[in-house]
């Protein structure tokens, strides 16, 4: 078990169920006493955009003063540079070269430094998420049979000088991760465009014997949304049982569908506001400020942005193969799918199909990058259709949802 691994497993988690209608974290996170004297202050703390940028930015100084000169220049890049596009996959980090330093090729104080950024930039409800997924791939590599050597690895980079003044990102992730985080000083504005966020398996039980379930929060807003819509509504919504690939896969290039399923003109304001919530899971990352503003800018377009859902129609992990959902519309993009099967991650007692085993993908097709770069495929190999993740629009018919 590597390094990373062991901090993970050994008190830096606990998952959290997230309230359906506010997207509120309802646990806290545990954080070990040598952690929590080396971070600085989190973005609990703060509710504002600029209180964010400037803790974040301190916190990446911090963790750069770690690190040897050779390590620094491994981990910096110019704010432009396109490897910040080909650099992160849904793919493992064993196919896909990512940018930056390997976590857990670094000394613990160094790793404690670098998940202080993480803890600065993100809410306590995100980075209990974050943290969970993470805790999920060392759960696999520590009791799978068959995972692969990936599982547990994390890289983090900068693109840009960290600073309060100017804009720059924090790129962090591996195999179920890939947060992408522009932060600009200048304009006051923090995008999370485009992340991955993804779990294997749904529900794991931790070291100290939490049950660990970290897409809770993202299902229950999912299915609150759902179950709001009226019969003639979710016939508009469903495109049939069988459950669809990923359409715009982490690390590739996307042409952004839409048009398919129910339009936010057709939904009355209270389930816009649940569809924002739904949202919120990956545009709402941050402080207070920062998320109301992120939303706020959606929901001008969520008249012409569409949400089309395939597969379950009802929360109940113990039966079928999982859901499908899409949000496309001019300034969100958001995917949610099963990968069905659980290839790599034999656990005695443990499914990761349909349910278990989820990537998703949040971008904004006006801002991806907060319009620093292009969107290339990523490095090795491609993102897209045929890959793990990847695959095809739905296929299913549109029609009324099914009463169970």
């Amino acid at each position: 078990m590597t390094l990373i691994s062991a901090l993970m497993i050994g008190g830096l988690l606990t998952g959290g169920c997230t309230s359906a209608a506010t997207g509120t974290d309802t646990s806290t996170t545990s954080i070990s006493a040598s952690q929590s004297d080396a971070s600085t202050t989190s973005t609990a703390d703060s509710t504002t955009t600029a209180q964010t940028i400037s803790d974040t930015a301190a916190a990446a100084d911090a963790f750069l003063q770690t690190l040897s000169d050779e390590q620094r220049e491994q981990v910096t890049y110019s704010f432009d540079d396109e490897t910040k596009t080909t650099s992160w996959s849904n793919f493992p980090v064993t196919f896909v070269e990512r940018a930056g330093l390997n976590l857990s090729e670094l000394t613990e104080d160094q790793q404690t430094a670098a998940l202080a950024v993480l803890q600065s930039l993100l809410s306590d409800e995100a980075y209990a998420t974050v943290s969970g997924i993470m805790g999920g791939d060392a759960y696999l590599n520590e009791n799978s049979s068959s995972t692969e050597d990936s599982l547990g690895q994390y890289y983090i980079a900068f693109f840009g000088d960290a600073t309060d003044s100017s804009a720059w990102e924090v790129q962090f992730g591996g195999h179920h991760l890939g947060i992408n985080a522009t932060l600009d000083g200048s304009t006051d504005s923090i995008t999370f465009a485009p992340t991955h966020l993804g779990i294997q398996p749904a529900v794991y039980t931790d070291a100290d014997g939490n049950e660990v379930q970290p897409f809770d929060g993202i299902y229950t807003s999912a299915f609150a949304f759902y179950d709001s819509l009226s019969a003639e509504q979710q016939a508009q919504l469903y495109q049939g049982d069988s459950v669809a690939n990923m359409v715009c896969a982490p690390g590739s290039t996307c042409d952004y569908p839409t048009g398919t399923g129910i339009s936010g003109a057709d939904l009355t304001d209270e389930q816009k506001q649940l569809l924002l919530a739904v949202i919120a899971n990956w545009a709402g990352m941050a402080d207070e400020e920062t998320n109301a503003a992120a939303l706020a800018e959606i929901e001008t377009t969520l008249d012409t942005t569409f949400v089309n859902w395939s597969g379950a129609t009802t929360y109940d992990m113990s039966t079928g193969d999982g859901i499908y959902f899409q949000i496309s519309g001019p300034n969100v993009y958001v995917e949610f799918a099963a990968q069905q099967g659980s290839a790599g991650a034999d656990v005695d007692g443990v499914s990761t199909s349909g349910w278990g085993h989820v990537h998703t993908i949040y971008r904004d097709p006006t801002n991806d990058y907060a319009g620093s770069a292009t969107q290339q495929e990523a490095s090795g190999m491609g993102g897209g259709a045929g890959a793990p993740g990847g695959g095809e629009p739905p296929t299913g018919t549109a029609g009324s949802a099914p009463t169970s």
